[in-house]
């Protein structure tokens, strides 16, 4: 069972179905107990970073999700939800994220930029071998909306990055058992939803 996190932070529906589609057995729930229960956990979310901590905050979910993490379980965080995996961000400061993995969020830098980076761009993969890109070629494109992506510590978190107007950005970061991606694989058609396959089939250690 793959519980999908409602902590009232979008695109649940999308998430959930596209999973369904591929044959997963789907929970969408905000109770902290079904998080516990569940064999995978998939936290999406669009919007702000602080509201985001919040509402996580709010419904008792921190824990759940954080002792899932350090137990390994598999987990895939989408687009806000791999933003919160780190300790805070640019968009909301004093907002404390989820910190399991040591970094921030920043904005896009360069001047100029059309903000958010919307629409389709390619996935440069810097570990082809990562099970998470099983069946998925090297340059695929991919469906993203946000102004801002994350700065982990350890580089060696990042899987993929993507390049937009000349600034490259993390896209997709793993360890053990843990993905992320900044991109909406739900919306991202056949690559989006080998992403999602690959989840669903296990074998999901990164490194």
């Amino acid at each position: 069972m793959i519980c999908v996190v409602d902590y009232g932070m979008g695109n649940l529906r999308s998430v959930s179905k596209a999973l369904e589609r591929l044959g997963a057995m789907v929970t969408v729930s905000s109770q902290p107990e079904d998080v516990k229960k569940a064999e995978k956990v998939v936290l999406p979310g669009v919007g702000a970073f602080g509201e985001g901590c919040a509402q996580l905050l709010k419904r008792g979910l921190f824990n759940p999700i954080l002792d899932g993490l350090s137990q390994n379980k598999p987990f895939l965080g989408i687009c806000l939800g791999m933003q919160l995996l780190f300790e805070e961000s640019e968009e909301s400061p004093g907002a404390e994220g989820l910190s399991f993995f040591k970094g921030g969020v920043q904005r896009f830098r360069t001047k100029g930029l059309k903000i958010p980076h919307m629409g389709w761009n390619e996935l440069r993969m810097l570990s082809s071998m990562s099970p998470a890109f099983r069946s998925v070629a090297n340059g695929s494109f991919f469906y993203f909306v946000h102004s801002y992506y994350v700065v982990p510590k350890d580089q060696s978190l990042i899987l993929g990055t993507c390049e937009y107007e000349g600034e490259e950005f993390p896209a997709f970061i793993g360890q053990g058992s843990v993905w992320a991606s900044q991109f909406h694989p739900e919306k991202s058609q056949e690559a989006g939803l080998k992403i999602l396959r690959n989840f669903i089939d296990g074998n999901l250690s990164c490194h």
